[in-house]
């Protein structure tokens, strides 16, 4: 039985819901696996010492939480997530340049209510947390074309940036 007295800690509340958020995105695209959870849990610890110094900033806490996790899947596995929209034309070329796979940009990059967009056509994809409403992510085991994502078969998770 919970007591109606006992208030959830603002910052516990907010760092929880910006971890549910990314993990959610994660798990849209089947790259929820052990070493990148963990990654996400790096972030929101160090998230935890940025809004201790700066309340204010509570509300940009998911937005940095999901630019942390994709940055850090960056370094180690490569784009994530790409972009649905200009996965339709990878690899087609375009004013004799061949387009490449793309990762979704977090925006705004520092604010509250953090969206993915695709920076190349300017288009809002989906709320941060909200990327399982699309079905499959592109580039994730399940998507597409899983070659590019995390836990792409052959990885092993200790190779640097693609």
């Amino acid at each position: 039985m919970s007591d109606p007295d006992i208030e959830v800690d603002p910052l516990e509340r907010v760092l929880h819901s910006a971890r549910a958020l990314v993990l959610a995105d994660l798990i849209a695209g089947d790259v929820a696996r052990a070493e990148v959870v963990s990654l996400v849990e790096e972030s929101v610890s160090h998230r935890r010492w940025w809004v201790e110094q700066w309340p204010e900033g509570a509300a940009y806490v998911a937005g940095l939480v999901a630019q942390d996790v994709q940055d850090a899947l960056m370094e180690r596995y490569g784009r994530w997530p790409l972009c649905p929209v200009c996965a339709e034309t990878e690899g087609v070329e375009t004013d004799g340049a061949e387009s490449e796979p793309h990762a979704l940009d977090v925006e705004p990059e520092l604010g509250p209510d953090p969206h993915w967009v695709c920076g190349k056509a300017g288009v809002v994809i989906a709320a941060v947390g909200s990327l399982g409403s699309l079905g499959a992510v592109p580039g994730s085991p399940g998507g597409r074309d899983a070659s590019d994502g995390p836990g792409a078969s052959g990885e092993s998770g200790e190779s640097g940036a693609s």
